[in-house]
């Protein structure tokens, strides 16, 4: 019971990342308040079951509905410990002359401004206990390009950078902030791409550029997101940290053979 007596918030917990975060949270003693924009935020609820979790459906890049789902943890569970900005929207493969400026800001306002939301509604309930561990998820995408298109990525970026500067405006109050970087992970988000490859009779093809050669599930970003609400992660602070199987640990190679040269 690594969460016993901590409260936690989840975003995006309708699905995917999301769902499986609420689940581990539930089973390691957190109660939970979870928001999602669709109907499957009461379907997580109801997986969870009991009267320590409870959803609401919310847009993250609301300023309104993040500062109710806040003080509903509050009001509701006596305060607040966690907080797991988690809620993303992908972009397609649009390319970057080929995006309009409102699919830019419709991206930025759920990716970037979402986790920006959380924290500054979150981090000074946590400052007022005197501890909290606030997680948003990033993404590969916002290390280096290759992982998604030009929208999604910068505003991955953002997040990471928004993570770090935001430790340091939290100095001395034992809050924490960190990032979640997820490689390929099958969710409702790339279940188009995993799908294809399953008509095309490729899916052994998925995930192959990763040393581990396959695609990551739910369940490992949620173990990662368990980690750093804990306080096992007491000393992780204003981090990105890549849950991806290896992909960004190296630049592009051709991959050769176990035991022979990659140039």
């Amino acid at each position: 019971m690594r969460l016993a007596g901590k409260v936690a918030i989840i975003t995006g917990a309708g699905s995917g990342i999301g769902r499986a975060t609420a689940r581990r949270f539930a089973a390691e003693g957190a109660k939970l308040v979870i928001g999602d924009k669709s109907e499957g935020v009461h379907e997580t609820a109801d997986v969870i079951g009991g009267d320590g979790v409870v959803a609401m459906q919310m847009d993250a890049g609301s300023e309104a509905d993040v500062e109710r789902l806040v003080a509903t943890a509050v009001d509701r569970f006596g305060g607040l410990d966690v907080a797991y900005a988690n809620a993303g929207i992908s972009g397609g493969l649009t390319g970057i002359f080929d995006h309009t400026v409102e699919e830019w800001q419709t991206i930025l306002q759920v990716n970037l401004i979402g986790p920006f939301l959380m924290i500054k509604h979150a981090a000074p309930k946590m400052v007022e206990r005197g501890k909290g561990s606030i997680i948003c998820t990033a993404s590969v995408a916002g290390i280096r390009s290759g992982a998604g298109c030009p929208a999604y990525s910068a505003s991955k970026a953002g997040v990471i950078n928004l993570v770090m500067t935001t430790a340091q405006q939290l100095s001395a109050t034992n809050v924490r902030v960190n990032a979640i970087c997820p490689g390929l992970i099958q969710t409702g988000m790339t279940q188009r791409a995993f799908d294809y490859a399953a008509e095309k009779g490729v899916t052994d093809k998925i995930g192959r550029l990763n040393p581990l050669r396959r695609a990551g599930q739910p369940e490992e970003i949620a173990n990662m997101a368990l980690f750093l609400a804990s306080d096992e992660a007491s000393y992780v602070n204003g981090q990105a940290i890549a849950v991806d199987g290896g992909l960004s640990s190296s630049h592009p190679v051709t991959r050769q053979e176990t035991g022979k040269t990659a140039a």
